[in-house]
């Protein structure tokens, strides 16, 4: 039965004669009414901005859905609330869970120091706190810990993400919990039509030295610039530098060598690479999950690469609503809008370290992705499956046999070329020497939905071919993968790699002809003169038809190999209109491994986009250079009659000649 203050005064007026029990009862009911008023405002203490979070209901997040939060400690049932960042004190103590070994997260203790507002942004807040217990003691505040959930009188604080390089205490910064959600409630989905194509240029596609661009640098060490009272916790930290937490990188399958090429990319990029440790991740299907899967301090792992190889980054979940989890507490790579296996990871031990403490993790059951990744963090969902790219690769080693390499790699505009470059560069260097020179030729395909495939033929002879090769398979997959298009959807890389312990190079010398007065539709032959590097000599023959409507007066015979014509060609760079237009660009690259021939006449001409325009009339090239109009348009002094690509020779043939004809 319930009372309301009006129906207490009617009870008053009309049973005066029971005035003790009415005592009683007035007393009952105010304690019910102070509980309804402290309900209220706990409700408004306990996550600010959201009358949802409730002492004695079910918590809710901004989208309406019920959470329940579990530990290893115990369950923490469905009304706990968040921490609001107004609560926040120095001197309240609070416990965090993170896993040290295993799967289960283990409990420890913290004291809070004090809030920098305005760090990392505008309008954000970072808490700091001092960590306490038998695991924390030993390693100190260490990689792989981001995203570890900090609870102050069961509600959910935030997510320890910041550490203070070679500080003598476990001091922690903690992102707010609300900065978390926040920032990942205001859209997942990237939008339509807001990116445009970008230029291309045929250098970047003919490229073998790709160069990895990570989207961010890392986040560089500040200075702790806040105002301290004198006496406040927080004075003996003046001086100190306070920077995101790394997240350890596991590289299984790759060698150490390899990671070299490459670890100093990934450190910039805030990433700690870690090699040797763990076995490959089976390219399992996305798997059921329930209220026991990713709770918070639960190590979760965001792969990059499974199969034969694995790249796996580490971390910890700091809350679950729903089928959203959101981890980290600071940006994984700040890619934004992502794609990346969300999985479930269990932890081989935390190796203490004076420079950088880590902990060691191996990826398990995959069951979801990361879609967002965002300045206070990771966010993914349960249940939804990435998409992946495929990669066939068989090596025919040297000693006559083919070792076969299966594995998925992330689509991603910045790493998949990166992932591309290591793991096929770390394929041959595993099984071939990587001191002394070499012959690898690439003979493979990337199958695209909706375009024709891409045919990639290249081969390289030198001190580096290895580095080479993969390179020239991340640069066209780098160029796709930026280019600005909404619907660039690899469906697989098949590669058919040969590896040969010796160097197989030569130089075009010189060109020649029995006579230099031709007649048209006559078929002459081209002597082209080529020395292998051991000095030995020799001739190819290459018959070249004068056209018959080849018009009276000079014209020029060129020779050269693939690279150098690219090089050479008018055609710098275009913007692609579609999709299509790019893979016809790439599949016309010319082959550096192989000599082309080409004939030439003095006339004017032009190249727009990726066509080359020849002689072209007087009245065109005028309308292209009146004072009407300017650029849009690169001119050529010599046009093209006809090019013909030769079949590769025994040796990668280098260098360009040319010799003059004269037409009758």
């Amino acid at each position: 039965m319930s009372y309301s203050p009006g129906g207490l005064i009617s009870l008053h007026r009309s049973k005066k004669k029971n005035m003790k029990s009415l005592n009683h009862l007035t007393t009952f009911s105010l304690v019910i009414f102070t509980l309804f008023v402290g309900s209220i405002v706990s409700l408004g203490q306990g996550r600010a901005g959201n009358p949802s979070a409730t002492s004695g209901g079910t918590d809710k997040t901004a989208s309406g859905q019920k959470i329940a939060v579990k530990t290893a400690a115990k369950t923490i049932p469905a009304s706990t609330a968040l921490f609001s960042l107004e609560e926040v004190k120095p001197g309240l103590k609070g416990v965090a869970r993170t896993v040290f070994a295993g799967s289960e997260p283990q409990e420890f203790t913290l004291e809070i120091l004090g809030v920098l507002p305005g760090f990392t942004g505008p309008r954000q807040s970072t808490i700091l706190a001092r960590l306490s217990g038998p695991g924390v003691d030993r390693t100190g505040v260490f990689a792989g810990m981001s995203g570890s959930p900090v609870f102050i009188d069961d509600r959910l604080v935030g997510a320890i993400a910041y550490s203070f390089p070679f500080s003598k205490e476990p001091i922690c910064g903690i992102t707010p919990i609300k900065q978390m959600i926040e920032i990942f409630e205001q859209g997942n989905e990237k939008p339509k039509g807001a990116t445009e194509p970008r230029a291309v240029s045929f250098s970047q596609l003919a490229s073998t030295e790709w160069k990895p661009i990570l989207p961010r640098q890392s986040f560089q060490s500040s200075p702790l610039i806040a105002s301290v009272a004198a006496g406040s916790p927080l004075a003996p930290l003046m001086g100190q530098q306070i920077q995101e937490i790394a997240t350890p990188v596991v590289f299984s399958g790759i060698s150490q060598e390899s990671l070299s090429l490459f670890s100093s990319e990934l450190s910039k990029s805030g990433l700690l690479p870690v090699s040797g440790v763990g076995a490959s991740s089976p390219m399992t299907p996305l798997e059921s999950f329930d209220e026991k899967t990713l709770t918070p301090g639960a190590s979760v792992s965001v792969q990059l690469v499974r199969g034969d190889y694995s790249v796996a980054a580490s971390g910890t979940v700091t809350f679950r609503d729903g089928e959203h989890i959101y981890a980290f507490g600071h940006p994984f790579l700040s890619l934004g809008n992502a794609d990346m296996p969300m999985t479930e990871s269990s932890v081989v031990t935390v190796i203490p370290n004076a420079f950088n403490s880590f902990k060691l993790a191996v990826p398990g059951r995959m069951v979801g992705s990361i879609s967002q990744d965002r300045a206070t963090g990771i966010f993914g969902q349960l249940g939804r499956a990435p998409r992946m790219i495929p990669v066939k690769l068989n090596l025919h080693t040297s000693r006559d046999r083919v070792e076969q390499f299966s594995y998925e790699v992330i689509s991603d505009e910045f790493l998949t070329p990166l992932l591309l470059n290591l793991t096929v560069f770390n394929s041959i260097a595993a099984r071939e020497r990587s001191v002394g020179e070499a012959t690898v030729s690439i003979d493979g395909s990337i199958t695209m939905e909706g375009q024709d495939p891409i045919k990639l033929q290249r081969r390289f002879s030198t001190a580096n071919a290895a580095v080479m090769a993969a390179g020239a398979i991340a640069a066209p997959v780098g160029a796709l993968m930026s280019s600005g298009f909404d619907n660039v959807n690899i469906r697989g890389i098949v590669l058919e790699i040969t590896s040969s312990e010796d160097k197989r190079s030569a130089t075009l010398e010189r060109i020649s002809l029995d006579a230099t007065d031709v007649v048209r539709g006559e078929n002459v032959e081209v002597q082209a003169y080529v020395r292998t590097d051991s000095g030995k000599q020799f001739v190819e023959r290459i018959p070249v038809q004068i056209p018959a409507d080849a018009p009276a007066g000079q014209l020029m015979i060129m020779v050269g190999d693939g690279a150098t014509l690219q090089e050479s060609s008018s055609a710098r760079a275009f913007v692609p209109r579609d999709l299509g237009q790019l893979v016809g660009a790439i599949n016309k690259i010319k082959k550096n491994d192989r000599l082309y021939v080409r004939l030439l006449r003095p006339a004017p001409g032009v190249v727009i986009g990726t066509s080359e325009l020849p002689n072209l009339p007087p009245s065109v090239v005028a309308t292209l250079n009146s004072e009407r109009t300017s650029g849009g348009y690169t001119q050529m002094s010599l046009s093209q009659l006809y090019e013909r690509e030769l079949s590769p020779a025994d040796f990668v043939i280098t260098g360009q000649q040319a010799i003059s004809v004269n037409v009758k």
